[in-house]
């Protein structure tokens, strides 16, 4: 199930509510709001260097072209015999030809001899050719009998042999600025002796858990209070899409503590909030993005995760997420990822789709683009969603389907695309 894009619409700056709850007039498409979040963000310009043993996901900051040939020398493909082509035509297992063996030559030695009509020698896989061979008889296809050996079938120039250059020529781009360095990639830079890289830099993304009810995992909790969770499903979600999450103090729910907690975030490339993004009294996201920097919408037509701000503090974008684990987590792939892999120079992010049938009736709010957890269960898709508090709701579930703004009911055995975590 998939909805249509909508092109985002241009609109007003939100203002605060002078009373002391602040709800959400107007929401915007899903779709609206990933545009607005990419419009926002760019990829990041600064480059490093990184060893090539830590270089894998990496985005290659500058082409790299080869200085020599790969392979760098002429070698053997096979383990038997060099010898010029001509002297093997017309052997056969019953007419063998027979050469005289003057030499042997492991891998990672130089051959001391140079082949003349007649002779043979003894080469290992990968060893460099000896002046004057331009084949290789495999072992297979040999009978040795001391410093003889027969050849029992032909070989035709340059067969089993693997030339100078093959692979790579000098000059040659064999990494692209903007190219994912996967092992594939990185096993070329190997190949030409490079011990590192430049890459882009990661984004850096703070986050900062709001509330004063929130306390870090490992301390004793005091009646009303509840671990944080958002933090660490965010820093999960930020490492495996490129990200550097930094993590902030919790700040209390005071327009001061949010705003000095924002001067300590301006160091990095974004700051992501979680809490405080809804429409309580002590929901004072808005406020403060207001007060110091510009809103570009309040207020998702999703399910969970509808009171989700996003704007931009001294250029810095600022995005509000909701307390309630499922609905902060949720919007992580929905917002968040996207934003981090554009900023990151990674591809869009195709997570592993499964098309089976749903195993309940699943009745939808209409007018808002759902995401609904599910297990996989029996080759069916079990609903597994509980509320937005819950994280179960998504601790328990193989994957999500999205249920677009306009359906309001999914039929049992309807077939859907569970997109898997």
């Amino acid at each position: 199930m998939n909805g249509g894009t909508r092109k985002p619409v241009a609109r007003k700056p939100v203002s605060p509510m002078k009373s002391e709850m602040k709800p959400i007039k107007e929401t915007i498409p899903l779709d609206e709001a990933r545009a607005l979040i990419a419009e926002a963000c760019h990829p990041i310009e600064r480059s490093e260097r990184v060893r090539l043993v830590d270089a894998n996901g990496r985005v290659a900051a500058v082409n790299v072209q080869s200085t020599r040939d790969v392979p760098p020398f002429s070698r053997a493909g096979m383990d038997g015999f060099a010898v010029r082509a001509e002297d093997t035509f017309g052997a056969n297992r019953y007419e063998p030809k027979t050469l005289r063996v003057i030499d042997k030559v492991y891998t990672g030695e130089v051959p001391k001899k140079t082949l003349e009509t007649g002779t043979a020698i003894e080469i290992a896989t990968g060893a460099p050719m000896p002046q004057g061979a331009d084949a290789v008889v495999m072992v297979e296809e040999t009978e040795r009998d001391g410093d003889q050996v027969r050849i029992l079938t032909p070989v035709y120039p340059r067969q089993n042999v693997g030339r100078q250059g093959a692979d790579i020529v000098v000059g040659q781009t064999v990494i692209a600025r903007g190219d994912v360095l996967n092992p594939s990639r990185i096993g070329a830079l190997a190949a030409l002796g490079v011990g590192d890289v430049e890459v882009f830099a990661k984004p850096t993304i703070a986050i900062l858990s709001t509330g004063n009810e929130i306390v870090d995992p490992g301390q004793e909790l005091a009646p009303g209070q509840i671990y944080d969770i958002n933090r660490f499903t965010l820093c999960s979600i930020i490492a495996a899409h490129g990200g550097v999450p930094v993590v902030l103090p919790a700040a209390q729910d005071t327009i001061e503590a949010l705003s000095a907690a924002i001067d300590s975030a301006l160091a990095e490339d974004v700051l992501v909030f979680s809490g405080g993004s809804s429409v309580g009294e002590r929901d004072l996201i808005l406020d403060v993005l207001v007060k110091r920097g510009e809103v570009f919408f309040h207020g998702v037509a999703v399910k969970p995760g509808k009171p989700t701000v996003f704007g931009r503090v001294a250029g810095k974008p600022v995005l509000g997420m909701p307390g309630y684990p499922t609905s902060c987590l949720s919007n992580g792939y929905m917002l968040l990822v996207p934003m981090l892999r554009k900023m990151a120079r990674l591809p869009e992010h195709r997570p592993q789709t499964v098309r089976v049938p749903l195993a309940r009736r699943i009745v939808s709010t209409t007018g808002r683009h759902q995401f609904y957890t599910v297990r996989i269960a029996d080759g069916t898709a079990l609903p597994a969603f509980k509320a937005s508090g819950d994280i179960t709701s998504m601790s328990q579930a193989d994957g999500y389907i999205e249920i677009p703004a306009q359906v309001d009911i999914v039929e049992a055995g309807e077939l859907v695309d569970v997109k898997l975590f």
